[in-house]
Order: C-alpha cells, then structure tokens, then sequence
C-alpha cells in the first residue's frame, strides 16, 4: 500500500484498503477558518450539543483578519464564545494563517488524518500527514461524531528531477506542472512528489508544492518523510514516532519532469493551468502585487522579497 492508504486504514480500524474503497475514519485534527460560520450552525441543526472530541478541534481566525465588516467581527465573536463553551483550541486573530500555525505549532505531525474547511489543507503531506479539506457540512459531521467517511484515492507519482536555477521556487514547479498536466489532472486523487530535486527543498518548499496540489483538484498531497523531515520536526520538537512510509514495492502512474532550465513561471487569467514563462509578460505594468497566504507567505518568501525590494520605490 502507499502511505496515504496506510494511513486511511489505520484510522478506519483496517489492515487494508483498495482504491476506490470508502472507509470511515477516525479524525485526528479538525480545523474550522472564520469563512465557515455555517459549521457551527450545521452542527446545531444535526442535533449536535458538544463536540465528541474538542481537544482534536482548532478554529482559525485568519482569512478576515482584523474583520472589515460588522458582519465578520461577529462571526468571529461567535466563534470566539463556541470555543470557550466547548473547550476548543482558538488561533485568534495575529496568530497566523492556519496551515503555517499548524505546522509551526505541533497540531500538524506525520501520520495524521486532518481535516480543514480549507482546501489548501493538501498542504501537511508535506509533513507526511494525510491533509485534506472539506465543507461546513462535513466538519459538523466530524465535530458530532469523531469522525468522517472518505473515498480511498488513487496515487499519482510526479518525479522531479534537476537542479533549480537561481531564482526558481517550487511555485514555479508546482505552477510548470499544472501548467503541463491541466486543472483537472488531480481530481480526487493522492499525488506524492518524489525525486532527487526534493532532497535539496527545504519545507517552506515542499510545504508550497503539496499545498497548491489543490489547483489541480487533488484529494491529498504526499512526500515520503526523509532526513529533511525529521531534522524540521527535531526542530520543532515534534516526534517522528507517527511516521508512515509507503510499501517499496508499491506502483503507480509516474509523470516526470527535468527542471534544470525552468525559468519563473506566472499563471494568467484566466485559469491556473495557463502558465507561461515569466518573461512572456516582460514589460508589463504591474498595478498590484501580493505576498502572503498559505502557499506563499512564510518568512523564506518575504526574505526572497526583501532582498529584491531593498533600496527601491514604487513607480
């Protein structure tokens, strides 16, 4: 089996589960961002009265931080009183954005099952977890009960081999990939990342590939742990003992691809599969730029960004 089917199995009591197998799952990190309101209502309207289990629950203040509307300062205020009721873990406001706090803070751990109302939550395979992300309705099923039924993926192998010139991230990869396979490529699907370009990725990097594995319409992402793992998680006093590696002999559809000459690419309007070099649009006036979210706010970046920006003024 590959790890990701390792890791189902276990939390649904199996030995084994098949491609395509549904199984109900034990949940072991439920996250809620302040875009989902409706979680708490469903829960109520399910009949639910306390979550089965708060202290596997964490609700995220991240996505409208501060509130700019009336509107979202109560929703945040709602939430705010439910995890005070309930015991429930509160990243406030300040604290983060939620895929990074939880990495930084030991919620996220290989061998986990978690699951966020976030689609991006594709993210922690990068830490060896199963991540994946849902809506408000399937959260409050998972508050009532523990736990959530899943479909057993398919995998998908993508080798990258090469070095990265100067100047190339793994955004450019993720984005010269999507850009190759299409959109669609993912749908409901485990994609693992593997290769000797990986060994060279710190996990600011292999966090941002398995993240935007989501643009593709993945159900999880992977990278088997390696050294670089346990070194990030010895750091972060996080224990290895959770770790799941995948059968040696398991096999699957492999996609490769050579970076050496991969330039920095840029997805235009209006889908993330229209990439181009970066130099394509070379003359352009850019009105606006953003640094930040999950896939692409962490302090490597804004570093990355500083170094350019030092010294200069906007137009």
């Amino acid at each position: 089996m590959h790890a990701l089917e390792k890791i189902l199995a276990l939390k649904a009591g199996k030995k084994h589960v098949e491609t395509g197998e549904i199984v109900n799952c034990e949940i072991d990190l439920a996250g809620i961002n302040d875009l989902y309101l409706q979680t708490l209502r469903s829960f109520y309207e399910m009949g639910g009265t306390r979550p089965a289990k708060p202290e596997n629950c964490v609700v995220f203040l991240d996505h409208y931080a501060p509130a700019s509307t009336i509107l979202q300062a109560e929703n945040q205020k709602k939430f705010r009183e439910f995890c005070r009721e309930h015991g429930v873990r509160l990243m406030d406001v300040n604290q983060g954005v939620c895929h990074q706090v939880a990495v930084d803070t030991g919620l996220s751990r290989p061998g986990m099952l978690i699951v966020i109302t976030d689609s991006h939550t594709t993210i922690h395979g990068a830490l060896g977890a199963f991540g994946t992300g849902v809506g408000a309705t399937d959260l409050a099923a998972i508050l009532i009960s523990g736990k959530l039924w899943f479909k057993t993926p398919e995998i998908l192998r993508i080798r990258l081999e090469g070095a990265l010139r100067p100047g190339v991230f793994a955004k450019d990869c993720i984005l010269h990939i999507i850009g190759a396979l299409g959109a669609d490529y993912g749908v409901y699907k485990g994609i693992e990342f593997t290769g000797p370009t990986l060994a060279a990725l710190p996990m600011s990097e292999r966090l941002t590939l398995c993240n935007m594995t989501t643009e593709m319409g993945a159900k999880s992402a992977w990278i088997e742990p390696d050294a670089m793992t346990r070194a990030f998680l010895r750091e972060h006093g996080i224990s290895d003992t959770g770790i799941v590696l995948s059968d040696p002999d398991f096999r699957c559809r492999e996609e490769n691809f050579r970076l050496d000459d991969l330039e920095p690419q840029t997805a235009a309007p209006h889908s993330v599969d229209n990439v181009s070099p970066v130099s394509a649009y070379e003359g352009r006036p850019v009105d606006q730029a953003f640094l930040g979210t999950c896939t692409g706010g962490r302090l490597e970046d804004l570093t990355v960004a500083a170094k350019i920006l030092r010294g200069k003024k906007v137009h």
